[in-house]
């Protein structure tokens, strides 16, 4: 998505962008597919969250929940076989 990230030990140092860039993640469990989701609403272009079963899992309808609150978010079919992807675009 664009920042720059290194991981020292068990410490994450995080030099931001000035806009995060749409591309394809894979959610490798709860929280970080909802933060993915979450970076996807605010990203430039096109963002796809696949692996979205780990979402769903813990939070109801959210794909449902975001719309209300007026993000452009949609559930879709993924060809790999998982449960589907979700697919966000910045305003």
């Amino acid at each position: 998505m664009g920042a720059n990230i290194q991981v020292d030990g068990k410490v994450a140092v995080i030099e931001g962008v000035p806009a995060l860039t749409g591309v394809t993640v894979k959610a490798t469990d709860l929280r970080a597919g909802a933060a993915m989701i979450i970076a996807g609403m605010v990203a430039r272009g096109e963002t796809r969250v696949t692996n979205i079963q780990y979402v769903d899992r813990g939070y109801e309808d959210v794909v449902e929940k975001f719309s209300a609150l007026g993000a452009d978010i949609r559930r879709v079919p993924c060809d790999d076989g998982d449960d589907g992807a979700a697919t966000a675009n910045a305003g």
